[in-house]
């Protein structure tokens, strides 16, 4: 099945669920995620590697710009005609290698957004708006808080920008729900 022609013809884990059902969906959302997780873990091996010693702010420069190019290949696939996913799962998977706990705090606003709304936007856009204030409160004592808040709000930005139909459709009120509707195939 192509999810480029059918449901919303988005290729993230909501249409995937949407079409294929929740198996579906959900190893996609994993493998989103592990994109991202991956493309910054990826960057100590590398340096290591290619006989670079690399200090821990190089490091973490190095992960931020993988992780970042791994969101916008996800969100502007070139394989793609630069069209893609909305970048939710790959922003976690990168900034829960990053910044786990302001992470995994957005997460579950996520999770808890999502269940009270039955609307996966409503839980991407609700995270997406508090994760550069949670990086900003939980990091307060990481001397990178200021890189690592500007990089959450850009790509914050970009992940709410995605969203643009969505939001449209929630002022609407015409946002199918995720939960309590009956999917594709299970």
């Amino acid at each position: 099945m192509d999810l480029r022609t059918a449901g919303s013809r988005n290729i993230g884990a909501t249409n995937a669920y949407r079409v294929l059902g929740a198996r579906w969906g959900i190893l996609v959302f994993l493998l989103d995620a592990a994109k991202g997780f991956l493309a910054v873990r990826a960057t100590h091996p590398l340096a290591v590697a290619f006989g670079r010693t690399a200090s821990p702010d190089g490091l973490l420069v190095a992960g931020i710009a993988a992780g970042v190019a791994a969101i916008l290949g996800h969100v502007f696939s070139p394989w793609l005609g630069f069209r893609g996913g909305r970048g939710v799962a790959t922003s976690l998977g990168v900034f829960l290698a990053i910044a786990p706990i302001p992470t995994l705090c957005a997460f579950g606003l996520w999770i808890l957004l999502v269940l009270l709304s039955r609307r996966v936007s409503v839980g991407s856009i609700g995270a997406a708006l508090a994760y550069p204030f949670l990086v900003f409160l939980l990091l307060r004592d990481d001397s990178h808080r200021a890189l690592l808040v500007g990089i959450a709000a850009l790509v914050s930005l970009l992940v709410i920008l995605r969203h643009k139909a969505n939001i449209e459709r929630l002022l609407q009120g015409t946002e199918p729900p995720i939960l309590g509707r009956k999917t594709g195939a299970s």
